[in-house]
């Protein structure tokens, strides 16, 4: 399959800066979808020089098929945790894709009338750490899209998160996919 015939394929992109968890987020969706759901996915993750401060963007494409090319051509989701992101990959997201931007970080322009306003951070600070604003949005992004299942994310958090925060990340993780339920989003 190529990705020219995207009716079994979900391009995903996830945008921020570096400290934001941004390629963490697209590893867990990848790995959620290849190792638990027996889909195929690729992940790819650009960042800055810098390590914490620089743009930062994961892309994640997921197939029922095999995918053959490893980067995102237009996204289906855009998810963008900084407004930089949005200003840098604001034109890849595909008419009519998906757009989840963090409310309290990112503000659309006035013409960009489709798009999910997401509580990411502030939901996470509330939790008890805003760097888990990156898992609340994946949280919203799965329970918009069911692109994966929630038992392949919760898995996928417990096998690569560090043990002690294991808890935290799905408690972030399922207030973002309770938050997406709540509006209707899927």
């Amino acid at each position: 399959m190529n990705n020219e015939d995207t009716s079994n394929v979900m391009q995903v992109r996830f945008g921020g800066v570096g400290g934001q968890g941004i390629v963490l987020s697209g590893r867990l969706l990848g790995k959620a979808a290849a190792l638990f759901d027996d889909k195929d996915a690729v992940c790819t993750q650009s960042y800055g020089p810098e390590a914490r401060g620089g743009a930062s963007r994961a892309d994640v494409v997921i197939s029922n098929d095999t995918v053959d090319y490893p980067f995102v051509i237009a996204a289906d989701v855009l998810a963008v945790f900084f407004q930089e992101a949005y200003v840098m990959f604001r034109k890849g997201l595909r008419p009519g894709g998906l757009l989840l931007v963090d409310s309290d970080l990112v503000r659309p322009s006035d013409d960009d009338d489709i798009y999910r306003s997401v509580p990411a951070t502030r939901t996470a600070e509330e939790l008890g750490n805003r760097m888990a604003a990156n898992v609340v949005m994946l949280g919203y992004l799965v329970g918009a899209t069911d692109v994966v299942s929630r038992e392949s994310v919760e898995k996928a958090i417990r096998t690569t998160v560090k043990e002690k925060i294991i808890d935290f990340n799905l408690k972030a993780f399922d207030l973002g996919l309770g938050m997406a339920q709540k509006d209707g989003a899927s």
